[in-house]
């Protein structure tokens, strides 16, 4: 029987398709003090861990790999994972960073480097391809964090939202904004549909500003809904996040969002955290889709 004074070996394995920032969440994850090995033979994982009942570490390990590391076999990999799961000593976690087609196409051809599997091919040959090789992993992963509309910072913020150690117990708290028309957010415990309120978009003078500019802000909070709407969704921030913080929640991710993600939803998530830091929390803010240029086609969706 293991020692339960003994935490468990903390295990983090991390994969995904190339380009999608399996190397930036690594990177991220030794900067917080992980040991971090990448293109790892995931085979050998037995021959790193001690044997049941022996000597633990303190200190996590994540491991990366991918469709370029060496006997790379996602069901073998699946298979012997599980059987480590079994055990007391060993805590395991998967990690998979996803990507669309299209954006990984895109970052190939700036970056002019050929994919591991295109063999002489388009990119996107490679792409498809690895897709499906990969498939299984990304049912099988616990965790799976999609980059498409993310620029790296903002999966490195992610990143130590997730796996960062915070001694003190405190519940990190990030408040986003994004816009529906431009894919839902990846990772969002609430989340608030700010579209019943008007669109400043169709508003002359307003559509090329953004949440963050007092014209459009005065414009949304005279909106006859936004007040009463606002305020019940603070009422009900204020009533469930002591409670998530009393569960032992390491990390909230609050999201609102409008359409095109640059004016309700950027004033929405300003207001709540300016609400919030009176309530005594230091939200993180990220505004997913401020930098995106205004499209009438968008809007209309």
């Amino acid at each position: 029987m293991a020692d339960e004074s003994i935490p468990p070996q903390r295990i983090l394995l991390v994969t995904g398709l190339s380009g999608a920032g399996k190397t930036t969440a690594l990177q991220v994850l030794e900067d917080l003090g992980w040991e971090t090995i990448d293109n790892f033979p995931i085979r050998l994982l037995g021959g790193l861990l001690a044997s049941e009942g022996g000597t633990v570490s303190d200190t996590p390990l994540a491991i990366g790999f991918d469709s370029r590391t060496r006997g790379f076999v996602p069901a073998e990999i699946i298979e012997m994972c599980k059987q480590f799961e079994a055990r007391e000593d060993v805590e395991i976690t998967a990690l998979f960073i996803d990507c669309s087609s299209a954006e990984l196409q895109r970052r190939y051809n700036e970056t002019r480097r050929p994919h591991p599997m295109a063999r002489g091919r388009p990119a996107l040959d490679g792409i498809k391809a690895e897709r499906e090789l990969l498939e299984p992993l990304r049912r099988w992963a616990d965790i799976v964090i999609d980059t498409t509309d993310y620029a790296t910072n903002h999966l490195q913020q992610l990143v130590r939202e997730r796996f960062a150690a915070h001694a003190e117990g405190n519940m990190t708290v990030t408040i986003s904004s994004f816009g529906f028309a431009r894919g839902m957010p990846p990772l969002a415990d609430l989340l608030f549909d700010m579209r019943f309120l008007d669109n400043p978009h169709w508003v002359e003078g307003l559509r090329e500003k953004t949440g963050l500019d007092r014209a459009v802000g005065d414009h949304i909070s005279a909106d006859p809904a936004f007040a009463p709407a606002f305020e019940r969704i603070i009422e009900l921030l204020h009533e469930v996040m002591p409670r998530y913080t009393a569960q032992g929640r390491s990390y909230l991710n609050i999201a609102f969002g409008c359409t095109g993600g640059r004016h309700r939803s950027v004033y929405s998530a300003e207001r709540a955290a300016e609400a919030l830091r009176k309530a005594g929390f230091s939200p993180t803010v990220i505004h997913r889709n401020l930098g995106s240029r205004p499209a009438d086609p968008l809007e209309r969706r």
